[in-house]
């Protein structure tokens, strides 16, 4: 079971919000996708929250991108930053990426992101999104969500 990113947000608004949050804090991020052989593949990448939906573009013919049009399966982990302490969490979103072919699509996402042409551009379904922080400074707290399910919180000492 997959969802978009504006189901996920009417369902879990708090937890969306915080993570489209942490995701903004910085520019680039880290995509793990799945190689030919099987093994995982992590990648610098820039995403993008729009009209619902999150975007993953890249660069024509990238080793990413060759990857997601083979195994559509990747992991999205929010740019960490600097030292330790990682306001709003360690953010992740799991998922499919679905390559978008529609010239008015990709028009419309031209318009709005200015991306060095030509690009390939993927939407997203999520299949989970995950939140750990830590809580008064003894708790580790990890929040899990996946479609059709509410919000799972974690919390150990």
């Amino acid at each position: 079971m997959t969802t978009n990113w504006a189901a996920f947000a009417a369902v879990e608004p708090d937890l969306a919000g915080t993570v489209e949050k942490r995701f903004g804090v910085f520019r680039h991020h880290v995509l793990a996708t799945v190689r030919r052989d099987g093994s995982p593949r992590t990648s610098g990448l820039e995403v993008e929250f729009l009209h619902g939906e999150l975007w993953l573009g890249m660069m024509p013919d990238s080793l990413k991108a060759l990857d997601l049009r083979r195994d559509p399966r990747f992991a999205l982990q929010a740019n960490p930053g600097e030292g330790t302490g990682m306001g709003g969490g360690d953010v992740r979103i799991c998922g499919r990426a679905v390559e978008v072919t529609d010239p008015a699509v990709k028009g419309a996402y031209v318009k709005e992101v200015e991306p060095p042409q030509p690009f390939h551009l993927f939407r997203t379904e999520l299949t989970e999104v995950v939140r750990t922080y830590v809580e008064d400074g003894r708790y580790l707290v990890v929040q899990v969500w996946k479609p059709g399910e509410p919000v799972r919180t974690l919390r150990r000492t």
